[in-house]
C-alpha cells in the first residue's frame, strides 16, 4: 500500500478508453509515431502533460457560477489580482490564456537580435520565444545533478553565471530566468539559497531576474522538505520568499493554478508592464482578461488558494515518490530524487544501444503507448536537439529523458500501479526495441507535428 492517502473525494468520475493492441497499433502507425497525434480516445493513462489536465475543486467549479463576463474591469479580474497579489507580491498583475503567452509578451519586451537569455533551463516554449526574438537562450543547470542525486538539482550553476555575466558576452545578457521547479532537469527544485545569490549577481550586472513559476507551490513545497530548519514553514511563506527577489515572474497557471486554462504575468516595473499590456492587447484581448473568460479567472483565484495547501502538496511529493519507487522496481532507471510533477526516467541509460540521433526516448515511450496505451512524453532529442549549423546530423540533447507527469488530482494509486506494470512489460524487452527517424518535421517546436518512422532492428541493417 502506499503511504499517502489522497487528501480528496471523487464526487465525478470519466470513462477511461481500453484500445486494443491492434486498435494501439493503427494508432501509434496513423500519428506517425509521435504521440501528441494520438486522440484522447486512445488512451489508458495520460501521463503526457501536467499542464491543463487538472481535475478542478467543487469550489472551484462553485466559483466559475459566478464569474463575471465583462469585458472590461470585471470583478472576477479583481478577485484574481488581489489573490495573485497577495500570493506574490507584485502590483502589476496580467492576464493572459496560458504560460507560453506570458513569456512571449515578456521576452519580447526584454529582449533583441543578439541579446542573451539566461537559465538553468529554458523550457523547449520559453527558448523558442526567446529565439523568436532574434536572442539566444543559454541554459546553466549544474552539471552535476545528471549523474548524482542532488536536493537542489534545479538550481542554476552560480559559478557559469558569474563567468558569463562578468565575461566578454555578459553586456549581452538582458535577462536571468530561473524555472521552478525545473521542468527540464528532472522536475528538480530551486533553493532559495540559490535565488539569493542570483538576485545579488544580477543586482551587481544591471540585469533583472525573472521567475518561469509554474510550479512554484511544488518548488516552496521541496525546499521545505529539502531543508533544515523549515519545518515550521508554510509553502505559501517560501513561495512567497522566492517571490519577494525576483523582478516580476510568468506562469502556466494550467499546472500549480488547477484550473484547464490560464496564464499570467505579475511584476514590479510600471513601465515594463505597460509595454507588456500594450503587445497583449494586440493578441490576448483586454488587460483585465487576457483571452479568458470571467469564469476562468473564478477558477484561477480559488486554485491558486488551494495549491499552496500543506496536505494537498505532501500528496503530490509522497504519491511522485511512491511512483518512482514502483517504476524502479519495474527496472526502469528513474532520476532521483523525485519531485512532484513528474517522475522521470534515464530512456538514454536503459536503451544504451541506440544512439541519440535514433531517439531512444521516443522509442521508449512508443512502447509504453504499444504495450498498455500509456502516454507519456520524450524530454530528448526530439524535443531538444539542436539542429547542427553545419548541415549534418542534429546536436543530440543533454539527455534522453522520457516524463511521467502527473495531472493533478486525477489519478489514483491503482491507476500508477497500471502504469507500472505497464513499464515492467517494456523494461523486460528493452534489447529489442529499435530506434526511429525523423520523416517529417516543422517548427520550432517539431515534437508537435513532427512524423516518425521505426528503424528496422539493428541486427538487420
Amino acid at each position: 500500500m502506499p503511504p499517502f492517502m489522497e487528501p480528496f473525494r471523487i464526487k465525478s468520475v470519466e470513462p477511461i478508453p481500453f484500445p486494443t493492441v491492434g486498435q494501439r497499433k493503427a494508432a501509434l502507425d496513423a500519428a506517425g509515431y509521435n504521440l501528441f497525434r494520438i486522440p484522447a480516445r486512445a488512451i489508458t493513462i495520460d501521463l503526457l502533460t501536467d499542464s491543463g489536465t487538472s481535475a478542478m475543486s467543487a469550489a472551484q467549479w462553485s466559483a466559475m457560477l459566478s464569474g463575471d463576463e465583462s469585458y472590461a474591469g470585471a470583478r472576477s479580474f479583481e478577485r484574481f489580482e488581489t489573490v495573485v497579489r497577495d500570493l506574490m507580491g507584485y502590483r502589476e498583475v496580467i492576464p493572459v490564456h496560458q504560460g507560453r503567452a506570458a513569456e512571449r509578451i515578456v521576452l519580447h519586451e526584454l529582449l533583441g537580435p543578439g541579446d542573451i537569455s539566461v537559465s538553468n533551463t529554458h523550457f523547449d516554449s520559453t527558448r523558442a520565444s526567446v529565439e523568436a526574438a532574434g536572442a539566444q537562450a543559454v541554459d546553466l543547470p549544474i552539471a552535476a545533478a545528471a549523474a548524482t542525486p542532488m536536493p537542489f538539482g534545479g538550481d542554476i550553476d552560480l559559478d557559469a553565471l558569474v563567468a558569463l555575466l562578468g565575461g566578454e558576452s555578459g553586456d549581452r545578457v538582458r535577462c536571468v530566468v530561473l524555472t521552478i521547479t525545473n521542468n527540464a532537469n528532472g522536475g528538480q527544485p530551486v533553493s532559495v539559497g540559490n535565488v539569493s545569490v542570483v538576485r545579488r549577481l544580477c543586482d551587481q550586472h544591471g540585469v533583472p531576474l525573472f521567475l518561469d513559476a509554474a510550479r512554484f507551490a511544488e518548488n516552496a513545497y521541496l525546499v521545505i522538505t529539502r531543508s533544515a530548519g523549515l519545518s515550521d514553514t508554510t509553502p505559501k511563506e517560501i513561495a512567497r520568499a522566492i517571490f519577494d527577489l525576483a523582478d516580476g515572474c510568468w506562469a502556466s497557471l494550467k499546472k500549480d493554478g488547477i484550473a484547464n486554462i490560464g496564464g499570467l504575468i505579475a511584476l514590479r516595473d510600471e513601465e515594463l508592464a505597460a509595454r507588456c499590456r500594450g503587445r497583449l492587447i494586440e493578441t490576448e484581448g483586454y488587460p483585465t482578461y487576457g483571452g479568458l473568460a470571467g469564469r476562468d479567472l473564478e477558477a484561477l483565484a480559488q486554485g491558486l488558494l488551494e495549491v499552496t495547501e500543506p496536505e494537498y502538496l505532501r500528496y503530490r511529493a509522497e504519491s511522485a515518490q511512491w511512483f518512482a519507487d514502483l517504476l524502479e522496481r519495474a527496472g526502469l532507471p528513474v532520476l532521483r530524487p523525485a519531485g512532484c510533477h513528474a517522475v522521470y526516467v534515464d530512456a538514454g541509460q536503459l536503451l544504451d544501444h541506440i544512439p541519440a540521433a535514433e531517439l531512444p526516448a521516443t522509442a521508449l515511450a512508443n512502447e509504453l503507448y504499444l504495450a498498455g496505451a500509456v502516454r507519456v512524453t520524450e524530454l530528448g532529442t526530439l524535443v531538444f536537439g539542436r539542429p547542427d549549423p553545419a548541415g549534418g546530423a542534429d546536436i543530440p540533447a543533454p539527455r534522453e529523458l522520457v516524463r511521467f507527469a502527473l495531472p493533478r488530482r486525477v489519478y489514483t494509486a491503482n491507476h500508477l500501479q497500471y502504469v507500472a506494470e505497464v513499464a515492467e512489460l517494456v523494461a523486460a524487452k528493452a534489447a529489442d526495441i529499435r530506434g526511429y527517424r525523423i520523416v517529417e518535421q516543422s517548427g520550432a517546436m517539431r515534437q508537435f507535428t513532427a512524423r516518425l518512422a521505426p528503424l528496422a532492428a539493428r541486427a538487420n541493417r
